[in-house]
């Protein structure tokens, strides 16, 4: 009896063990995987620019960094105007300054324009009142430009960090990065590029191509075409951000509050 009665007291905490370790395991599992998907809602600590906006919305936002040469930037807006699009390109105030006429055409077809600085700073590496200086030089350019302000800016080479962006804040800029990049400056390919950016994109997304890059004016009517097919919706930059009531997490994503 008392053996019978010892093997039993001993299968129940075995029995115990075992299901305990696999509540543990499940709990974990759940743990992992709901943090997984929820980690993108925990707000930031460090200041972050808008990389992309949360929305359930099939809108996603095509940007151009401008900074060299102006060899696409015709074939660009034709076939932005081709497919009825409004962009917003992101212009150093340089590239302004060697390229006026293209620049008006930009703003005259209608597209949005961002501040991208005026000289391509490493923004992380100078101090505030450099980064205020070179963004002021710029805005003076494209005021003169649009005869208007521009709220949006771009740290050039997407570079920055605290300070770079506390100093764009003060100056009332809204300061956006990307989440889709077609990595076009690399030359890498039209597949590869179209590829990429079909991969990535997602409602609220901001996609970076730049200007000068040789492959853009191949893959962006495949991409734009192809993604008007799935039910996207291309709008401004300044169209796609939340302007007040928000918060952004760690990913850079724009939350309404």
């Amino acid at each position: 009896m008392n053996n019978n009665f010892g093997g039993k007291t001993l299968k129940r905490k075995v029995w115990k063990k075992v299901i305990t370790s696999i509540l543990l395991l499940i709990f974990s599992a759940v743990f992992s995987v709901y943090f997984a998907n929820k980690s993108v809602f925990f707000i930031s600590e460090r200041k972050v620019p808008i990389y992309s906006v949360d929305t359930q919305e099939k809108k996603v936002a095509i940007t151009f960094d401008v900074n060299w040469g102006d060899d696409n930037t015709k074939s660009i807006l034709d076939t932005l105007d081709k497919y009825d699009i409004k962009a917003t390109f992101f212009l150093i105030g340089n590239w302004i300054d060697d390229y006026p006429e293209q620049a008006k055409e930009i703003y005259k077809r209608g597209h949005e324009i961002g501040n991208h600085s005026n000289s391509h700073p490493d923004m992380a590496k100078i101090s505030m009142e450099k980064i205020k200086k070179d963004i002021n030089i710029a805005e003076g350019k494209i005021f003169n430009l649009i005869r208007s302000n521009s709220k949006l800016f771009r740290f050039p080479s997407g570079s920055y960090n605290d300070s770079a962006v506390t100093a764009a804040e003060e100056m009332g800029y809204y300061c956006i990065q990307w989440d889709v990049d077609s990595v076009d400056w690399k030359e890498e390919g039209e597949e590869k590029e179209y590829n990429r950016v079909m991969k990535k994109t997602k409602p609220g997304s901001i996609i970076l191509f730049h200007s000068d890059s040789k492959y853009t004016p191949k893959t962006l009517p495949r991409i734009i075409k192809d993604l008007k097919e799935k039910g996207y919706e291309f709008v401004k930059v300044g169209e796609l951000i939340y302007k007040e009531n928000y918060n952004i997490d760690a990913n850079g994503r724009q939350i309404r509050k």
